[in-house]
């Protein structure tokens, strides 16, 4: 894996705080495409609402695309590395299984937003929604079948 000499600067000032929202993304490793697989991005849907439910995070929306993954939630009491950490090594070992395969899955770190309070997360939610219409794989979201938002 190439070090990048700058990824350590990814980090500096990150901090978690209870209650914020944060966008997130993760990108597979070597952007290999492997969420084309509905049954792949099943088992990554189910890590995210696994957090959700253990009351790690406030899912508010997400979506997975082919070679990552977009998701905004209220952040509760773990911290935000701890929730990665989880959600990445779960998400991992369930896909690698599923693919028969070991190593890498993820790419290193992650990279995420902490959105302002006065912020309305609804147009970020959107954003996040539209990302398989943007990258013209379906005309209509709706024929689109791995998002969601709290809000619909």
């Amino acid at each position: 894996m190439p070090h990048h000499p700058n990824s350590h600067l990814l980090r500096r000032g990150r901090y978690s705080q209870s209650g914020r929202a944060y966008l997130i993304t993760v990108v597979v490793h070597d952007r290999r495409p492997l969420f084309r697989d509905f049954h792949l991005g099943r088992l990554l849907v189910a890590e995210l609402k696994q957090s959700h439910d253990l009351g790690l995070v406030n899912s508010l929306a997400w979506v997975v695309m082919p070679d990552h993954f977009h998701w905004l939630f209220e952040l509760q009491e773990a911290p935000l590395s701890q929730v990665m950490g989880r959600t990445k090594s779960r998400s991992t070992l369930t896909i690698n299984r599923a693919c028969g395969s070991s190593g890498a899955f993820w790419q290193r770190g992650y990279h995420d937003r902490a959105v302002r309070a006065e912020e309305d997360l609804c147009p970020i939610a959107r954003y996040i929604i539209a990302n398989p219409l943007r990258a013209g794989l379906v005309e209509n979201i709706g024929d689109y079948p791995l998002w969601d938002a709290a809000w619909l």
